[in-house]
């Protein structure tokens, strides 16, 4: 189906030149490009690059909704020499491909196009030639995010693997069998980290053996695995019941459990003795370029990380002047410290059970969703729900997490709220939470971008972090213009995770670049803002485990910030915030710097024209 798909594609652009050269005047110089539809012949060649994309990585295909590939790993593991090998030949050949076409001849969103693609191509081959690919695939699992964890997401039935048809669950199991071929690749890599001495902190390993051990189940029934076969369809034949019974419980015993031990076992009895005690990427060999280069890829700037480090000083002193304030609203008669362990610690604050947690998320989506007209003209399709985070991986994740939808809808956006430790999860900053994550942060942002079907894939389902993490901490800003954070707790919360996400910058530079340890890191965070000690811990490890990905959300908002003020003060009256909204969500998730070009190209145009 792929190899047919392309070769359509190759005649349909071959058509094209065929038609404008017989249209070409004979004057046409020899050599002269004929004079066709450059914009169109890009489209084919954007989507030629996504066929073959998607034929290297069909789990990208399955988070989409599209289904061709379901049963498929990939024709290569995505830790192997092949793997790396494909992605850069496809990287060179299409960015060859591009420099044929004159970028100046494209109007707004097809010169986005061509200069998006551009950067995403030559970022990649940077990667590749420089080898940070291979130097992450050296430390393969953590505990915050890794193939084994991101498995069981996918098999669970809770996420974007569909378990919907016969052909569905049969389509998972082939999938699936190629897990054990990964951990032997892991562990290979790992080895050679250790030769290298490019190993992971002990203290993320630490996390991770829990992990890894809860899938290490005595019977089929208790794995999470298990779960697709728990709420089989009804509908289902009896024969195909039995038949899809029997394979999951062969499968999950003979192949998943064994390749969760193996790599449990690797880890506790050979890999930990090598961990480190340093939690640093300034620490590992080769780990301070490396780094520098994810602060670049993860903010798509210039800043160096102490450049970042001080933006992320002088962030946490000005929040923290306007929290001293709010507590004074509030009229709390103590230090900052002092209220932030009445936060903390006070039960007022703070539900007894998962379930009413949950349900004041539905509730709180039903309260925001009816405001967002104020600020928005264009609005998402796709729905959202709301699930509590999985037991196996609750107590190393963040409060929120969201999972994209399907563009058409058939299958809604996740808003995963974590409900391990329901004291680490205070009432109080609900509002800012469900605004970050679901409307209109994440799910409304990355919805609206799928739903843009003019936009080619790259732009549609690709992302920068920097623009994605920074466009939700800019939607909790937008609190009290959506007529929210009436309650000053409530205000005081957005003000707690805009510090928080301040303190980021100094504490994943901190660790990274200047070499702070993990308890200089911690001690930070909690002198900082009224964060629980639980979710101090797992927010450092985080930021331990992804170098530089906690720099996006604050950089990132910052610039969205920035450009607001400024089309405010050029445009004065004729500023219209639902038109800026409109050109960010409409555009997909920009480079910043791309961003920062196209709105002072909208602003000149709605200078002269309003």
């Amino acid at each position: 189906m792929i190899r047919k798909s392309l070769i359509q594609l190759h005649l349909v652009a071959a058509l094209l030149i065929i038609a404008a050269c017989e249209k070409a005047p004979e004057s046409q110089a020899a050599g002269e490009k004929p004079a066709v539809d450059v914009a169109a012949e890009l489209e084919a060649l954007y989507h030629e690059f996504d066929e073959e994309f998607l034929a290297l990585n069909p789990i990208a295909a399955t988070f989409r909704g599209d289904h061709r590939f379901n049963d498929e790993w990939g024709p290569h593991d995505f830790l192997s020499d092949e793997y790396a090998g494909a992605k850069y030949e496809l990287n060179k050949r299409y960015l060859i491909r591009l420099t044929e076409f004159d970028p100046e001849t494209l109007e707004r969103q097809d010169r986005l196009n061509y200069d998006i693609f551009q950067f995403d191509r030559e970022n990649a081959i940077e990667r590749e030639e420089q080898g940070y690919n291979d130097y992450e695939n050296l430390t393969p699992v953590s505990q915050f995010f890794s193939v084994p964890n991101f498995l069981v997401l996918l098999g669970s039935g809770a996420t974007v693997q569909p378990f919907e048809t016969p052909q569905h669950y049969d389509d998972w199991i082939k999938r699936s069998s190629a897990f054990s071929q990964h951990v032997d690749l892991a562990i290979t890599k790992m080895r050679e980290g250790v030769e290298v001495g490019v190993v992971q902190p002990q203290v993320l390993m630490e996390k991770t053996l829990p992990q890894l051990s809860a899938q290490v189940v005595e019977s089929p029934e208790k794995s999470a695995f298990y779960g697709p076969i728990k709420r089989m369809p009804e509908s289902f034949p009896a024969e195909d019941r039995e038949r899809i019974t029997a394979a999951y419980e062969d499968h999950i015993m003979s192949v998943l459990v064994p390749a969760y031990s193996k790599l449990h076992d690797y880890i506790s009895e050979e890999y930990m003795e090598h961990t480190r005690s340093t939690v640093g990427q300034v620490d590992s060999p080769g780990g301070k370029d490396y780094y520098a280069f994810m602060v670049r890829e993860t903010t798509t700037t210039n800043y160096t990380p102490e450049e970042i480090h001080e933006i992320g000083k002088g962030e946490a002193k000005r929040i923290y002047a306007e929290m001293e304030r709010v507590r004074d609203e509030i009229g709390f008669e103590g230090t900052m410290p002092e209220f932030f362990e009445h936060l903390r610690n006070d039960p007022q604050y703070f539900f007894t059970t998962e379930e009413d947690l949950l349900q004041a998320y539905e509730d709180l989506r039903d309260r925001i969703d009816p405001t967002l007209d104020k600020a928005f003209n264009v609005m998402a399709k796709a729905p959202y729900v709301v699930k509590a985070v999985e037991p196996f991986r609750a107590e190393s994740m963040a409060a929120g997490q969201y999972f994209p939808g399907t563009p058409d809808g058939s299958r809604p956006g996740i808003f995963y709220a974590n409900t391990y430790d329901l004291k680490a999860r205070p009432k109080w900053v609900m509002e800012a939470l469900s605004l970050h994550e679901a409307n209109p942060g994440h799910h409304f942002q990355i919805s609206i971008a799928q739903e843009v079907e003019e936009l080619p894939a790259f732009r549609r389902f690709g992302g920068y972090t920097a623009f994605v993490e920074g466009w939700g901490l800019y939607a909790e800003s937008l609190g009290k213009d959506l007529g929210h954070y009436t309650d000053p707790l409530q205000y005081f919360g957005s003000l707690h995770f805009d510090i928080w996400r301040a303190n980021r910058l100094v504490v994943d530079t901190g660790m990274h670049a200047l070499g702070w340890t993990r308890e200089d890191a911690i001690e930070w965070m909690s002198n900082n803002s009224p964060i629980t000690d639980t979710d101090v811990v797992a927010e450092v490890e985080r930021y331990i485990a992804i170098p530089s990905q906690a720099l996006a959300y604050k950089i990132g908002q910052l610039k969205i910030r920035e450009l607001r003020n400024k089309a405010e003060e050029a445009l004065g009256d004729k500023f219209d915030v639902r038109a800026y909204h409109d050109l960010l969500l409409t555009s997909g998730s920009l480079p910043l710097f791309v961003l920062e070009a196209e709105v002072d190209r909208w602003i000149a145009k709605r200078s002269i024209t309003e």
